[in-house]
């Protein structure tokens, strides 16, 4: 039994109220000759790693939830006929299985399995598509992508440690004073031009609305080669500026101050499974290309030079000595109803790096990944760039009530990429 960290029980506790469950979909090419083999070697697999042979305890008010363990059994994977046997119907179900959140009291995660899907992006034939539901508690798709590759058959992964040391109560003033002095110093170095300022709020958008009408997911898959940029979030960021701005300003709304939320990884050590921070970076639609992905670039380098300040390790710390029923009162009274005018960001743009084509499904080679970040009352359009091997998906995820058609807005986007 091991306490979940205060961040990551605070995702725990926001899903009662925002679903947030990560979801990864991985394709593979071919599918395998004997299905039962294939997923009990993956189940076996999966019970040799740590991340995967838990579920939650929350027992009490006074305390927080715990992890346990929970043996891997063939509950925890589904098997689905989708009729259509396409990949963009393997998407259309999985949006609906995956609506409903995990009870991570439960189980932590679960499978849903396609088998002789056509059209899976790399595929030579029919091929398989395995989407992976994991409850946030667990980490992102940065986070979750490690272990799961491992229980897909990869020899040589590492899952990043977590550093499980807790401040107690006892020592919140001790850790609350070094936080504030430490934010002082921050504020003195960003007043000297040390550090660079925060981001700027953007004015919230329709895209910002409560999601309504139909949603979608789609996916768009491109060689790494065939992206322009210094990296492949920027390239990505900068397509989206293009695409979303002309959406926007389809529908008579003006997108000059568009801006992005982006999920980006806090310096080590690991206090946690969520071990990140959202950031707000400009999309710049009114520039053109090769500058727009320079200013992108310079957002995303001046994020990291604040987050990589003491004052945001000491907040984190002070953050994480916090007592459990004032973090439960706090959640507590947490209304998702609010609605604000200014936001990070006009749409979520997240990056998934899967790493090497190492590993397979039943024999089967994996050919692409994708990941699909949730809408929540204040977003209703993200996307996710995730890679694996050379192979490059920058996936949608969108509410009518804020694109309005979606597969004008995905024309775009493929033409900006």
């Amino acid at each position: 039994m091991t306490r979940l960290s205060a961040v990551d029980a605070q995702t725990y506790w926001m899903s009662a109220k925002i679903p947030n469950d990560t979801v990864l979909l991985y394709g593979f090419d071919g599918v395998p000759a004997d299905m039962a083999v294939a997923i009990e070697e993956i189940a076996e697999r999966a019970r040799g790693c740590a991340d995967l042979t838990v579920r939650i305890e929350d027992g009490g008010r006074l305390t927080y939830p715990a992890w346990v363990h929970r043996e891997v059994d063939r509950s925890q994977f589904a098997l689905h006929d989708t009729g259509a046997r396409t990949f963009q119907a393997c998407l259309d179900e999985a949006r609906v299985l995956t609506a409903d959140r995990l009870d991570a009291r439960v189980a932590a995660w679960r499978m849903h399995v396609f088998t002789g899907i056509e059209g899976v992006p790399g595929a030579t034939g029919p091929g398989t598509v395995a989407v992976l539901q994991i409850s946030h508690a667990l980490g992102g798709g940065g986070r979750t992508s490690a272990p799961v590759a491992i229980m897909f058959g990869r020899r040589d992964g590492v899952v990043p440690g977590i550093d499980a040391s807790h401040a107690g109560p006892v020592m919140m003033p001790v850790v609350g004073f070094r936080a504030a002095r430490a934010h002082r110093q921050l504020v003195d170095d960003t007043d000297a031009g040390r550090v660079p300022a925060p981001a700027e709020l953007r004015p919230a958008l329709r895209t910002n609305a409560r999601p309504t009408g139909s949603r979608h997911l789609r996916t768009l898959v491109r060689r790494r080669s065939d992206l322009s940029g210094p990296t492949v979030t920027v390239a990505a960021l900068s397509a989206v500026s293009v695409a979303l701005a002309a959406q926007l300003r389809s529908l008579d709304e003006d997108p000059a101050n568009l801006g992005a939320e982006v999920p980006m990884a806090k310096p080590p050590p690991r206090l946690a499974y969520n071990h990140f921070g959202n950031v707000g970076v400009g999309l710049y639609p009114e520039l053109a290309d090769s500058e727009r992905g320079v200013r992108i670039a310079a957002d995303l380098d001046a994020r990291r030079r604040r987050a990589g300040h003491s004052a945001m390790r000491m907040a984190d710390r002070a953050f994480a000595a916090t007592p459990a029923p004032l973090l439960r009162w706090g959640m507590d009274r947490f209304d998702p109803d609010v609605r604000v005018s200014s936001v990070t960001g006009n749409t979520v743009v997240s990056s998934v790096n899967c790493g090497a084509t190492d590993f397979d499904f039943g024999g089967a080679p994996v050919t692409v990944a994708c990941a699909f970040p949730g809408l929540s009352p204040m977003m209703g359009l993200t996307h996710a760039v995730c890679g694996v091997g050379e192979t490059i998906s920058l996936s949608v995820h969108a509410a009518e009530s804020a694109v309005g058609d979606i597969d004008t807005y995905v024309e775009r986007l493929e033409a900006a990429l």
